[in-house]
């Protein structure tokens, strides 16, 4: 007896693919915003432990070369700081775009068919208004109501004699 295979099976194929690609890419956004998120946190730690090295120089004996060298390093930090908070957000902004993606592969493809349905009916209608309106213009209304009276009575024989 033959395999049955199902006629759509490499479109549910692609599909899949589809999911787990997003899925990937949605899981390696997530690991580079956490791998940001924690070296933000270290730099931050660090900071402090150099806020606190300096406060100590500034009440004990001073010497002016060495709390001018840790408040320099405290600005170089709080620098360090900044620019990790960019990195932060640039990978949070990819991890929400990897989100979207994964969400807009992940839905069901009739959502999106019907959606696009009566945006083409919508388009239609407004062709055949535009050209109904050109036709009026051009001919006066009592030659334009005769001959759309005549075509619609044959276009009803048409049919009749199809029947």
């Amino acid at each position: 007896m033959a395999k049955f295979v199902y006629r759509m099976q490499n479109i549910l194929n692609i599909k899949q693919k589809l999911e787990t690609q997003a899925k990937m890419t949605y899981s390696l956004a997530n690991q580079k915003y956490l791998e940001q998120q924690k070296i933000l946190q270290e730099y931050m730690v660090r900071r402090v432990g150099y806020e606190q090295h300096w406060k100590k120089l500034m009440q004990g004996n001073l010497n002016l070369q060495e709390v001018e060298h840790a408040r320099a390093d405290v600005n170089a930090m709080k620098t360090i700081v900044r620019r990790q908070m960019v990195e932060v957000h640039k990978a949070e902004k990819e991890l929400e775009d990897a989100r979207n993606r994964l969400k807009t592969v992940m839905q069901p493809h009739r959502k999106a068919v019907v959606q696009k349905k009566p945006q083409k009916k919508t388009a239609q209608r407004v062709r055949i208004r535009q050209k109904i309106k050109i036709r009026s213009s051009k001919l006066p209304m009592k030659r334009h109501l005769k001959n759309l009276s005549r075509n619609l009575q044959k276009q009803k024989r048409k049919k009749s004699m199809n029947l």
